[in-house]
């Protein structure tokens, strides 16, 4: 029986603290919205602002490697400047 009581504690102090853990990111979410309506509100780009925030995220490697996919997949599509969708032809000739 006291086993129960020591879980249903433990339990119980888990649970609280992930409470608290949402409490303080709901708070800093919140606070992220603001500077960016802040950001907004000078003439700044919040949508480029998230993808260089996303991309600052990224080690070196990692960024390497989604901008040679992205680069691919638009000369892919035909929608690399024309430079480099001559290359890209000539390369898959």
């Amino acid at each position: 029986m006291a086993d129960h009581g020591i879980a249903r504690d433990q339990l119980r102090a888990f649970i609280e603290r992930i409470e608290r853990l949402e409490e303080e990111k709901k708070a800093i979410s919140d606070d992220i919205k603001e500077v960016y309506a802040e950001a907004k509100g000078s003439g700044f780009d919040t949508k480029v602002m998230r993808q260089i925030v996303r991309i600052r995220k990224q080690d070196r490697n990692e960024r390497a490697e989604m901008e040679a996919i992205l680069d691919l997949y638009l000369h892919a599509l035909g929608m690399a400047d024309a430079g480099s969708q001559a290359e890209y032809d000539e390369a898959a000739e």
